[in-house]
């Protein structure tokens, strides 16, 4: 009950700050245009709570349909305008103005994803150093020439600094089964240039695992194995697992890296498994069954702990991102601008079938994200939202008549004519954004029911 409260309070937070940013562009350059905003909602339908502020007696309004929000602002086209405000009306504005209005919702939400991440960058985001583990035979990164021990400096002229870093990166030029051009630095402190080939990747690997069918794996020095966070809904939590256990022994075989617990938890979904920990003074044994995840052959169990590894070899490969507040700014901008294009190259193969649909969340799947970042930590729970605010601001410039992108789309149109589009042609694109926008939340619905019978 205490997962299910904080996942709904954690959806509703994140889900309150981006409809709030967003709106809060449409109203900001609005009024900054002369227009008057009769209604501000976060939610459609009916206002739940409504109060006035404001010099024109604005409307603040909380509906009852939670997924959204709009401003309402004068309109000729929806009501009688006394005469002495038609000149603040909406539809009496230019077309650049109205263009403002307009874009200003989804800019503010690629501006809240900067201000988020520039806040990480600042605390200081940990992270893994690229380091690699034993390469995989056969695999691209053999052919490649990488091996254990190499440090991954840049891809394609871009410096990757986390292992996080370098799997955003690749992730890019595999959606183009690019040829990409790794700097490494080498186990005996040479620096050299490798080609990885990303040719071969089909669309279900890119659903995966990216770095293990490149045959990549993170270098995993061995040590104390310890338990961090524990999901209090999950089978390491139901086992009696603790942060700050040590996993001393699974099945018997002794654990002395972290991806050994992890390796024993996917290989084994619905087996129980015997693990001997030590607390304190106190050795216990626990049976922990791992959660299957995944049909068929693709099965994985998960126990839902975060494990590391103690030793000085372990803490040398932390890494933490932190900078000044300029060049934090200069860096949430880059990271912003990356997000996006990422995004909307995945986009551009998902249409044309080279991406699964299935990476189409709804609510329900972001929903579960949200509670699982909130259990991991303020970081990961702002890194979340910076990234569904960047998603957010994609969605709403689709050229879908009943988005901004499809308002957009009507005064560029009108900007070239010199007039603007017809009240006909309006309403026809109104039904077919509708219908298009209703297929895309009922397939990402059906995703979202999928993953919770699939995991």
């Amino acid at each position: 009950m205490t997962d299910l409260l904080l996942t709904v309070v954690a959806f509703a937070l994140a889900l309150g700050v981006l409809i709030v940013f967003h709106e809060l562009g449409h109203y900001t350059v609005a009024r900054w245009c002369g227009v008057k905003v009769v209604r501000f909602s976060v939610g459609f339908g009916k206002p739940l709570v409504i109060w006035r502020a404001g010099r024109d007696g604005t409307e603040w309004a909380i509906s009852a349909f939670p997924l959204g929000g709009y401003v309402k602002m004068l309109d000729e086209r929806e009501g009688d305008v006394p005469p002495d405000e038609k000149h603040r009306a909406f539809n009496r504005q230019s077309v650049y103005r109205r263009f403002a209005i307009v874009l200003a919702g989804p800019l503010a939400n690629f501006l809240l994803a900067i201000v988020l991440y520039w806040l990480l960058f600042v605390s200081g985001v940990p992270g893994l150093k690229p380091v690699l583990g034993p390469v995989a035979p056969g695999s691209p990164a053999a052919v490649a020439g990488l091996g254990e021990g190499d440090t991954l400096l840049a891809v394609d002229g871009k410096a990757v600094t986390t292992w996080q870093d370098a799997r955003w990166h690749l992730l890019d030029k595999a959606l183009g089964r690019d040829t990409v051009v790794l700097e490494v630095e080498t186990a005996d402190g040479r620096r050299v240039s490798r080609s990885l080939a990303l040719s071969g990747l089909t669309r279900d690997d890119l659903d995966g695992d990216l770095l293990a069918r490149l045959g990549l794996s993170p270098f995993r020095p061995s040590g104390t194995v310890s338990v961090g966070r524990v999901l209090s809904h999950g089978a390491g939590a139901r086992a009696g697992l603790r942060e700050g256990d040590i996993i001393v022994a699974i099945d018997g075989e002794p654990i002395r890296r972290a991806d050994q617990v992890v390796e024993k938890a996917r290989s084994n979904p619905g087996r129980a498994l015997e693990f001997e920990v030590q607390r304190s003074d106190t050795r216990l044994r626990m049976r922990v069954v791992p959660e299957p995840a995944g049909e068929g052959e693709a099965k994985t169990g998960r126990i839902g702990i975060e494990v590391r590894t103690q030793s000085e070899a372990a803490q040398s490969l932390v890494v933490v991102q932190r900078y000044g507040l300029l060049e934090a700014a200069v860096r949430a901008a880059a990271k912003t601008w990356d997000t996006t294009m990422l995004t909307l190259h995945m986009l551009g193969r998902m249409i044309i079938g080279e991406v699964s649909w299935r990476n189409v969340s709804g609510p329900l799947t972001i929903a579960d994200y949200a509670g699982q970042s909130a259990q991991m930590g303020w970081m990961s729970y702002v890194n979340f939202i910076a990234l569904v605010s960047v998603s957010l601001g994609i969605l709403n410039l689709l050229p879908i008549p009943v988005l901004d992108g499809g308002h957009l789309m009507y005064y560029i149109v009108e900007i070239f004519k010199g007039r603007p589009v017809s009240e006909k042609a309006m309403e026809l694109g109104q039904q077919v954004g509708m219908a298009l926008l209703f297929v895309l939340m009922a397939f990402a619905l059906y995703n979202d029911i999928n993953r919770l019978f699939t995991g």
